[in-house]
């Protein structure tokens, strides 16, 4: 028979499991905004502070630094001159693909989760779809995934800018948190959710110059227009939020992927902080920089949710490659910031004819030179986050 003392002590043991579990902030340390918009962040991915250095914290409570791949689609491997791979080798299943191609070279080359699977289709449209809860589970590693609230990514040309405060966008917004967060709800190896890829708050690109920003930067000059643009932002991110939260209580929301080389109003990013967890950034010029100035500007953990280097405006037939030098030194610059908490690569996957790089070549062939240089960067960060455990 166990003794009073003994019972209390596993009693007590117990309890003090279960509330590291529920508040991460016992392990990590309670730091500023160390709150998020999670109901109920128990098993599911969060954030925490240790050493006042922000983390993503996993489903068991360890740190978390994200590296990332971005844009995989499996349709790069139905050209004619290679969907014979694609039937002979993963009988025409994406599944098969995901299990026996995707997974398996992700983890090889050191990258610990997926930043976004959508992918260019043809320049300035679409990028392909999501996927789905399947694939994601077949994946069986952490992700990001991105919700369709608006189509105002600065490299889309064809969608009109929306009205956040009618009440036919609220209806849309609340079909979309249904259509995707309730399937998704459940899954620990969800990190989060992004918006949008690059909205147009107050820029414009030469393709959507006929569509405008979604407000006109010249009405920022007023107080009035301040004030309205805080209303719209406040709408948007508030009902954006209040979707989420309806059928999805755990996962972090990672908000839109801002253009850090464009203007960003600081009326819109005040508006998203109450609503958000994490920034979110774009950036091909200067991430070490931006995001180092975002963090201490706002407080708030930061992302670079897509960035690469890589030759430019390639003509149709050529081809480029992501350069692992470039991507070793960022990463290692990026984990020195203490408001970083993950670099996902723009990769792509297996490069196409639109987007034309890639770590693989359309016979499946890896880029070696660049792969094994990211290779070695994600396994060092890799070593330095265990360090932390």
């Amino acid at each position: 028979m166990k003794s009073p003392d003994r019972r209390q002590f596993i009693k007590n043991a117990a309890i003090t499991v279960a509330a590291l579990i529920q508040a991460p902030q016992l392990l990590f340390g309670q730091g500023a905004r160390a709150r998020t918009t999670q109901i109920d962040s128990g098993g599911y991915f969060t954030l925490g502070r240790r050493k006042d250095r922000w983390w993503l914290i996993t489903p068991d409570r360890k740190p978390f630094f994200s590296m990332g791949l971005n844009h995989i689609d499996p349709a790069t491997l139905r050209y004619p001159e290679n969907i014979d791979i694609w039937k002979e080798k993963y009988g025409g299943s994406p599944i098969r693909w995901i299990k026996d191609s995707l997974a398996p070279n992700l983890k090889s080359w050191g990258f610990n989760s997926v930043g976004w699977v959508q992918e260019v289709t043809v320049r300035q449209w679409r990028h392909s779809r999501s996927f789905t809860v399947d694939e994601y589970r077949a994946l069986d590693m952490p992700y990001c995934h991105m919700l369709p609230f608006t189509e105002s990514h600065q490299w889309e040309k064809h969608t009109v800018n929306y009205d956040f405060r009618s009440s036919e966008w609220k209806d849309w917004v609340d079909y979309v948190a249904r259509d995707h967060c309730a399937e998704l709800s459940e899954d620990p190896n969800l990190i989060g959710y992004f918006y949008s890829d690059c909205p147009t708050w107050i820029h414009r690109r030469p393709q959507n110059a006929w569509r405008g920003p979604i407000f006109d930067p010249e009405r920022l000059k007023t107080e009035a227009g301040r004030k309205e643009l805080t209303e719209i932002a406040r709408s948007y991110y508030k009902t954006t939020h209040d979707a989420i939260r309806r059928y999805d209580k755990h996962h972090l929301i990672l908000g839109d992927r801002y253009e850090a080389n464009a203007p960003i109003a600081m009326e819109v990013i005040e508006a998203a902080l109450p609503f958000v967890d994490v920034l979110s950034f774009q950036d091909f010029r200067n991430p070490i920089v931006h995001l180092k100035e975002w963090h201490e500007k706002t407080g708030k953990p930061v992302l670079l949710a897509d960035a690469a280097k890589m030759k430019w405006n390639t003509a149709p037939g050529e081809f480029t490659r992501n350069e692992g030098g470039w991507y070793a030194e960022t990463l290692e610059a990026l984990y020195q910031n203490p408001g970083c908490i993950g670099f996902h690569l723009c990769g792509a996957y297996q490069r196409n004819k639109a987007r034309r790089y890639g770590l693989l070549d359309e016979r499946e062939n890896p880029d070696t030179e660049n792969v094994e240089l990211m290779k070695a960067a994600n396994g060092r960060i890799a070593r330095l986050v265990e360090s932390q455990y």
